[in-house]
């Protein structure tokens, strides 16, 4: 047939097979199949694989490409990541999947880093140690010896650990202020070592102090306030503390009017939050108006206590296990055994080290001191994160 003619012929064929059915054109082709020589059916053979696996990342452009990734989960983009060097270069470019990645496991995120490369790297890093959290496999342990009686209190803070009842400190202030069993909360100069100040209205020992800047704006404090919050067995006071020596309370909290639920020694303030724990949960006060924002029950274990709050995870423990809640979802995500440590009801006998990768970790805040408490022996337990496997 002259290429003309075939070309006519080609061109009604086509046409007509168009018009079928999907069962008249599979039809139609076992049929022009079972005409074909080993010619024909090798020359099928080598085209229908090149037909049927298109690579799409390849021939789409590169924006559509990043907007179908972000439709599979990030294990699923590592397993593609080992189809072809051209798939592992465009997914690994895909910066805002594994930032998103980053986020849901709890990780910060610093927008300003532009290397694509850098978040899968980051990712892969944030899955390790977040796999070590649930395995119960993040932290070590160590202890320190040297005292010859009971540890009634520590205090951290900047590498630091200090063996007081209940103090905090602010270097800019020259200030240290103190709780006391007497009820009274007391005010020094540190470089002088004297008392300014002696705040009464606390009816119980004031088993916890923490000074700190106010960050939001209220009718009785503006950001940038120095305040000083004290709690007893069922209260929190808010104090101003500034140049002037002399202050009154600005306002008490309480977690029931009649004093029938107890506030454990443990309080957390950022400057936005009052946090405490209770033996009804975890209660978050704003401090700009001092309603409770929020109530977080943990009925699966009883006397759970607070150690650290931020913006992604707390630290709690009880008299067994040291935990980490995701405050996202409210649940525990990881344990560790704790000694028997000295248990005192009023004191500050334990406490969280550095506490920055509450608000997410980085893969550099997950160092250093953790918790620490003291035991019947006199000697400090620590619990330290490990080092990135």
């Amino acid at each position: 047939m002259e290429r003309k003619d075939f070309e006519t012929w080609l061109d009604n064929i086509s046409v007509t097979f168009l018009s079928l059915t999907d069962l008249q054109k599979n039809e139609t082709l076992d049929h022009l199949i079972s005409l074909s020589g080993a010619v024909q059916l090798r020359h099928l053979s080598n085209n229908l694989e090149t037909l049927l696996k298109r690579d799409f990342l390849k021939l789409l452009p590169l924006e559509l490409s990043f907007y179908l990734l972000k439709w599979l989960d990030p294990q699923t983009l590592l397993t593609c990541c080992l189809v072809s060097k051209q798939w592992n270069k465009v997914i690994s470019a895909c910066s805002e999947v594994w930032q998103t990645a980053c986020k849901n496991l709890g990780w910060q995120i610093d927008d300003s880093v532009q290397d694509a490369l850098h978040w899968k790297k980051v990712y892969l890093k944030a899955i390790l140690r977040m796999k070590q959290l649930k395995d119960h496999e993040a932290f070590e342990t160590s202890s320190l010896i040297g005292h010859s009686a009971r540890v009634y209190a520590l205090y951290y803070k900047d590498g630091l650990l200090c063996t007081v009842f209940s103090v905090d400190y602010k270097d800019e202030l020259d200030i240290l202020v103190s709780g006391s069993a007497d009820f009274t909360v007391k005010v020094w100069a540190l470089s002088a070592g004297t008392c300014l100040n002696t705040l009464t209205g606390h009816t119980e020992w004031v088993t916890k102090v923490v000074l700190q800047k106010c960050k939001v704006k209220s009718l009785l404090h503006s950001p940038g306030d120095y305040i000083l919050l004290s709690a007893d067995k069922y209260e929190i006071k808010i104090w101003p503390i500034g140049r002037e020596i002399n202050c009154k309370c600005l306002k008490t909290l309480s977690v029931s009017e009649d004093r029938s639920i107890c506030l454990q020694p443990r309080l957390h303030f950022d400057g936005k939050y009052i946090v405490c724990s209770s033996a009804l949960g975890l209660f978050q006060w704003d401090f700009a108006s001092y309603d409770i924002l929020r109530v977080i029950k943990t009925p699966e274990i009883a006397n759970l206590a607070l150690l650290g709050f931020g913006e992604i995870f707390a630290l709690l423990f009880d008299n067994r296990y040291l935990y980490i809640m995701d405050l996202r979802t409210e649940c525990l995500i990881s344990r560790w055994p704790l000694p028997e440590y000295r248990k005192s009801k009023r004191g500050s006998s334990f406490l969280a080290g550095e506490t920055s990768w509450l608000n997410g970790l980085d893969g550099h805040n997950d160092t250093g001191l953790v918790f620490a408490t003291s035991m019947p022996d006199h000697s400090i337990h620590l619990v330290l994160w490990k080092e990135h496997g």
